[in-house]
């Protein structure tokens, strides 16, 4: 095929356009020359051979940002979460009764109710949605809940997951993490109040576990109230190691606020609010007469059930549900074996 010539007026137009191109070319690559002689920090450090740059570690677990999950775009959203699908899967999943909001009366008759700490403890993953969707509204929109660090920010999508439906922040429950402990009582001074389950974990067998000090500690260095809660029949439900949910009936037990004594030190205070917790769990199983005469006479039943373990522990903890409506399953009655 022949070649096609060019005509005269367009081998000018090419020669103009490559005298005007020449020029940026040579400049392109005298910076480049510059750049290049001018090293760290204006272009990145060279490596030796034969040594491996370790990369960045992710900002995951304790070290996530949830800033953005704060923000008025993302309230707004999480608010469309919680008083839709999550309330609906809550009612359905768990029929949740409300108890004892009236003895937070003096704090909700404030003209703007200040910032609290709810201490609840912690059978199931379902508690966090039951408490979201049962603390009274001057706090409901405004609450940071408490989650472990290791589990619900492990990766991007739980992390990001836990940060935008709960407006989570995580606690490294290995260790104290004073970045954690700052965070909190930052949004505390914010006016944001906080959901933390002291127990730190999931009760692995169905009875409670001994509380830690990380909500005497926050409520000791921020001044807050700290309000104890009980939930009833969570663990029923969906407990630890449950293959599968298993809808029943909870109770959410609200206690009186409580402050730090003169002179009350961290652990104490921490004593008390498992206490009064403990309180409240009696109370949710029998009556609010019987729960008071027994914690007066100091025979409260404790969280952590009896000290006997095995397959004793267990009958204790049946027994304890049948006497509460909460948490019962359908099949939950106990027949003995046919020997005969």
């Amino acid at each position: 095929m022949a070649t096609k010539l060019r005509t005269p007026a367009k081998l000018q137009a090419v020669r103009a356009a490559t005298r005007a191109v020449g020029p940026v070319r040579r400049t392109t690559v005298s910076v480049k020359g510059l750049v290049a002689r001018a090293g760290f920090p204006y272009r990145a450090p060279t490596v030796p051979f034969g040594v491996d740059v370790p990369k960045d570690p992710p900002r995951f677990g304790a070290d996530f940002d949830t800033e953005w999950a704060r923000r008025p775009a993302a309230r707004a959203a999480r608010k469309v979460v919680v008083e839709g699908p999550l309330r609906l899967a809550v009612t359905v999943t768990a029929r949740p009764e409300i108890v004892g909001t009236d003895r937070l009366r003096d704090l909700l008759d404030e003209e703007e109710p200040g910032p609290v700490i709810f201490a609840a403890n912690h059978q199931s993953h379902l508690d966090a949605p039951l408490m979201i969707t049962s603390i009274p509204v001057p706090w409901r929109h405004r609450l940071v809940v408490g989650a472990a660090a290791d589990y619900f920010f492990g990766t991007r999508l739980t992390a990001t997951a836990s940060a935008l439906a709960l407006n989570a922040i995580p606690i490294d429950r290995s260790r104290v993490n004073r970045r954690s402990a700052d965070l909190a009582t930052e949004l505390v001074h914010d006016g944001w109040s906080l959901l933390i389950f002291p127990e730190g974990g999931r009760s692995p067998d169905g009875w409670g576990q001994p509380f830690r000090g990380g909500a005497a500690f926050l409520a000791n260095r921020t001044g807050v109230p700290v309000i104890p809660v009980h939930i009833d029949g969570a663990g029923a439900i969906w407990g630890k190691g449950a293959k599968r949910i298993k809808p029943g009936a909870t109770r959410i037990t609200f206690g009186s606020p409580l402050r730090p004594g003169d002179g009350e030190d961290v652990r104490a205070f921490g004593e008390r609010i498992e206490h009064a917790v403990a309180v409240l769990g009696d109370e949710s199983l029998t009556d609010w007469y019987s729960a008071r005469r027994r914690a007066a006479q100091g025979r409260t039943p404790s969280l952590t059930g009896p000290e006997y373990g095995g397959w004793r522990r267990a009958w204790a903890l049946t027994e304890q549900r049948a006497r509460g409506k909460a948490g019962q399953r359908r099949r939950q009655k106990r027949r003995w074996p046919k020997l005969g």
